[in-house]
């Protein structure tokens, strides 16, 4: 058996919880990270001072903004896959998972998608995070959803965090590896 034909349970979990700010990337990743006894980094952690100074300004990131953010977490992933490795990164263009999958090829994706007014809710809702619920539009602007050829799965957020790891966890065994 090749291990394209293992159920991916058996193998180390590589995966990126994607999506806009505000839709429970970090909360799933840890989840997840937990059900499958792998590394877990939020992506947030490796923006350079100055991304995240632009972004609390209420600047929206440029792709040269985010460029080598996404090869910080691409590393992170190649670095931490023998053992799994989840991480939360907004990833919201392919030309974004595309760096990621260079990086760290089999990088598989979750996107967790939620209404406008439902992510804006939340932001607005968090306390210390540097990104305002003013961005959350350009985030939206900016979001590419998943292609057909790119290995992942889209869920819906409306429900209760658990209940979205669990389906993200799900998927996750029961996809074929590969």
């Amino acid at each position: 058996m090749t291990a394209s034909q293992l159920p991916a349970s058996t193998l180390p979990v590589t995966a990126v919880v994607m999506g806009v700010s505000g839709a429970g990337k970090s909360a799933v990743g840890v989840r997840l990270a937990a059900r499958f006894g792998a590394a877990f980094i939020d992506g947030d952690d490796l923006h350079p001072p100055e991304n995240i100074a632009k972004m609390a300004a209420g600047h929206p990131l440029d792709d040269a903004d985010r460029r080598p953010w996404l090869l910080a977490v691409g590393r992170w992933l190649r670095e931490h896959r023998a053992e799994g490795a989840i991480a939360a990164c907004s990833a919201l263009k392919r030309s974004y998972r595309d760096l990621l999958r260079q990086a760290c090829p089999g990088v598989v994706f979750i996107h967790l998608a939620g209404g406008r007014d439902l992510i804006i809710e939340r932001v607005a809702a968090r306390q210390h995070h540097f990104m305002p619920a003013g961005l959350v539009d350009s985030q939206f602007a900016t979001l590419e959803p998943l292609g057909a050829d790119e290995q992942g799965i889209t869920l819906d957020v409306t429900g209760p965090v658990q209940e979205v790891a669990g389906r993200a966890a799900a998927w996750l065994t029961e996809r074929p590896a590969g």
